[in-house]
């Protein structure tokens, strides 16, 4: 139906959904130094506000052929300022399979070492945080009574 850089509107039969130009993907970088997990809050402009989510990036939008992992260690370090020594693939994954065709790679980083201010490009603006996992679930809920919208990718971290 439609087709932007990014993005595509299509339509099959009578459902419409939407999906990822060009065949790009992205990585979901599950991350944790000193036993704090590194999460993010950025401004999503569908969302109208910030969300917290994991750090995240797109593969091979700018250079085709790029790897999850070379995307993964790309990411988590102009984002949060941490390089990964190594990347675990754990799985592709679709976060709303009745509404878009796009998938993600859920990785794990390891063998983390700071060596930056992370934030993301200046468009982006990205502010890092680094939450004690057994402090998830009452940092969320803060930050969801501060006015953040959540991404369901959080669910990863939590234990109901």
């Amino acid at each position: 139906m439609w087709e932007g850089r990014f993005v595509t509107a299509q339509r099959r039969g009578r459902w419409e959904f939407a999906g990822r130009s060009r065949g790009i993907r992205a990585a979901v970088i599950l991350a944790e130094v000193d036993g704090s997990v590194i999460l993010v809050e950025q401004y999503r402009v569908p969302l109208g506000g910030k969300c917290l989510e994991l750090p995240a990036g797109l593969i091979g939008d700018d250079n085709g052929g790029e790897t999850v992992e070379a995307a993964a260690i790309r990411e988590l370090e102009e984002e949060t300022g941490f390089r990964a020594e190594r990347i675990e693939l754990l799985g592709e994954y679709y976060s709303s399979p009745g509404m878009l065709s796009e998938s993600f790679t859920l990785v794990r980083a390891h063998g983390l070492t700071k060596v930056g201010e992370g934030g993301g490009t200046k468009e982006e603006g990205i502010t890092v945080r680094l939450v004690p996992r057994g402090d998830l679930p009452r940092f969320i809920a803060e930050r969801r009574a501060a006015g953040l919208a959540m991404d369901v990718k959080l669910l990863t971290l939590l234990d109901f």
